[in-house]
């Protein structure tokens, strides 16, 4: 995960009562799948291989919905795109690549919660937004959850410097929110996202061709870097903005709830790793922290 948001206008839409929270579980499952899909293919191609993979499948998966809105996307906006790009795909997808190389998946899903309290902080730093004092209690819970993950063992092996990598793409998830909320408010929210993964994927070729596995790789991992770039990224970002235009963003970010419990389910039901107190305390703490943040 992360979905770039911007503002756009919602589209009123009908739809059976059921097919919104349908939806929302699914795309929390997939986005959760993500985590499950890295920790499967990282040791076997790599963080930067692996990324790099991921984000020339999304791109080419949005990549019509970007040519249709081309004439939305001048040349002098392409540096601030591609610098989003930066922040808030390549850069964040590979630190979490490098984290599931050194830790469970569900470390992974679990830290990529904190972005939306992140959102709220660099919000608050940078920008002069009232921060309030429900979200200040939702922050120090967000953090405090990343402590207690961080000084945890699974299998009797250290993950802090996994749950410092996952914290880290996710506080650059909140920069990158905050700079698409001011900067490319207006656009077409799916030809935005399409036109940042490509950006991302140009950024980080070069990286893969120089690392590129040596060892044969199996086909379990080609399926899950597949997985990981059509289905996680490039077609859970339509799914994501789909919902966005037809229940608000708001709404459609509860999503992000789902994400780390289906992280943890799928790593424990098709990878067997277990589920620690200290991974279950920190995600109560952070996923606790981020319900309290939003909005009555």
């Amino acid at each position: 995960m992360n979905a770039v948001t911007t503002d756009c206008a919602p589209l009123v839409r009908t739809a059976p009562a059921w097919l919104t929270p349908l939806e929302l579980t699914a795309l929390g499952a997939i986005w959760g799948a993500s985590f499950l899909f890295m920790r499967v293919a990282a040791p076997d191609f790599g963080a930067t291989p692996l990324v790099a993979m991921r984000l020339w499948l999304g791109a080419l998966v949005l990549l019509p919905l970007l040519w249709g809105a081309r004439r939305s996307f001048p040349p002098a906006l392409w540096p601030r795109l591609a610098l989003i790009g930066a922040i808030n795909s390549a850069i964040p997808f590979t630190l979490f690549a490098w984290a599931a190389q050194r830790a469970p998946a569900g470390v992974g899903a679990i830290t990529n919660s904190m972005a939306v309290l992140f959102v709220a902080l660099i919000a608050f730093l940078f920008y002069g937004e009232k921060i309030g004092t429900r979200r200040a209690i939702a922050l120090i819970a967000g953090f405090t959850g990343v402590v207690v993950l961080a000084s945890g063992k699974v299998a009797g092996a250290e993950v802090g410097p996994a749950v410092a990598a996952g914290t880290a793409a996710a506080f650059l998830y909140g920069i990158g929110a905050n700079l698409v909320k001011r900067h490319l408010t207006g656009l077409p929210a799916t030809a935005v996202a399409g036109a940042t993964l490509l950006c991302a994927a140009l950024m980080s070729t070069p990286f893969a061709i120089a690392d590129w596995p040596t060892a044969p790789v199996p086909l379990r991992s080609w399926l899950s870097v597949t997985a990981l770039g059509v289905l996680c990224t490039g077609i859970a970002f339509v799914m994501y903005y789909r919902l966005i235009a037809r229940i608000g963003a708001p709404r459609a970010a509860t999503s992000t709830y789902l994400v780390p419990l289906f992280g943890v389910a799928w790593a424990w039901w098709l990878l067997g790793e277990p589920l620690t107190w200290t991974m279950a305390l920190a995600g109560v703490l952070i996923l606790g922290g981020v319900v309290m943040s939003q909005k009555r």
